[in-house]
C-alpha cells in the first residue's frame, strides 16, 4: 500500500507562503452588515414575542445562550482585529464547545424525558383501548345473554302452557274411558 503513496523527486513537497502583514481591516459596507447582523440577533433575543410559542423554556434558554455565545465570539473576533491571539481563540472556542457539549446534554436528558412520557401516555392509551375493547366484549356477552334469557321465558310460557294442556287431555282421557267404561256394562 505504502508503494501506491511515494513521493516522486518531480514533485517536492512545498508549502504555501502565508502573509505577514495582517489581514486588511474590513470594508465599511462589510462593519454595517456585520453590525446589522448583530443587532437583528439581539433584537431577536430580546423579542419573546418572535420566538416559537410551542417551545419550551429549556430550548429557548439553550437557543438564547448560543445567540449570546455567537455573539460574544462576534464581537470577540472584531475587536482582535489583526492581532490574533490563537491560544485565546483555542480557550474561547474550547468554553463555547464546553457550553455546547453542556447544552447537548441537557437536551438529550429532556428528549429522554419527553420520550418516556409518551411512551408513558402511549401504555395509558392501549390500556384504555384494552379496556374499553374489554367493555364492548362483555357488552356483546350481555346483549347475548339477555337474549337467551328472553327465548328461555318464551320457552318456558310454552311448556307452562303444554303442560296445561297436557293436563286437561288427561283428564278428558280419563273422563272418556269412565263413559265407555259405563256404555261397555
Amino acid at each position: 500500500m505504502s508503494s501506491l503513496y511515494t513521493r516522486s523527486k518531480e514533485f517536492p513537497r512545498s508549502r504555501r507562503a502565508q502573509p505577514e502583514s495582517p489581514p486588511a481591516s474590513p470594508s465599511p459596507t462589510a462593519k454595517a452588515l456585520r453590525h446589522e447582523r448583530l443587532s437583528r440577533l439581539e433584537s431577536a433575543a430580546s423579542n419573546p414575542a418572535t420566538s416559537d410559542p410551542y417551545a419550551d423554556r429549556a430550548s429557548a434558554r439553550a437557543r438564547r445562550e448560543a445567540r449570546e455565545a455567537r455573539l460574544a465570539s462576534l464581537t470577540s473576533r472584531v475587536e482582535e482585529g489583526s492581532s490574533r491571539d490563537y491560544r485565546k481563540l483555542y480557550e474561547s472556542a474550547l468554553t463555547e464547545n464546553q457550553k455546547l457539549k453542556a447544552q447537548l446534554q441537557e437536551a438529550q436528558l429532556e428528549l429522554a424525558d419527553v420520550q418516556s412520557r409518551l411512551e408513558k401516555v402511549a401504555q395509558r392509551q392501549e390500556k384504555t383501548s384494552d379496556r374499553s375493547s374489554m367493555l364492548e366484549v362483555e357488552k356483546r356477552e350481555k346483549r347475548a345473554l339477555e337474549r337467551k334469557m328472553s327465548e328461555m321465558e318464551e320457552e318456558m310460557k310454552v311448556l307452562t302452557e303444554l303442560k296445561s294442556d297436557n293436563q286437561r287431555l288427561k283428564d278428558e282421557n280419563g273422563a272418556l274411558i269412565r263413559v265407555i267404561s259405563k256404555l261397555s256394562k
